[in-house]
């Protein structure tokens, strides 16, 4: 079970984005694609057969997913997250303080 998944709402701990936040939008196994962080322009050339027009081109890249924590609506911070067992069978994701996560 993923600690980070698609459409979950985390916060950049570390590097030049440090403290900014956003939604995950992609994982690519220990890479993630967070909403309006680590924006970059490329230079792309014209490509008619797929209607692209040229120019410059802003982005999201991708950063490792140890750059993020899961975001913590009671506390308002980023927290670790871990999972548990319930008594039912079920898997779920757990901050460190106990809560569960919604998901």
């Amino acid at each position: 079970m993923n600690r980070i998944r698609k459409g979950d709402h985390v916060v950049v701990i570390t590097g030049k984005n440090k403290g900014q936040r956003g939604d995950v939008l992609r994982v690519d196994g220990d890479r993630v694609v967070v909403s309006n962080v680590n924006v970059i322009k490329r230079h792309t050339k014209p490509n008619p057969q797929a209607n692209q027009p040229g120019g410059i081109v802003e982005r999201e890249a991708s950063i490792h997913i140890s750059n993020v924590q899961l975001f913590n609506s009671a506390t308002n911070k980023g927290e670790r997250v871990g999972t548990k067992t319930l008594e039912d069978g079920r898997k779920v994701r757990v901050f460190a303080s106990g809560e569960v996560v919604d998901a």
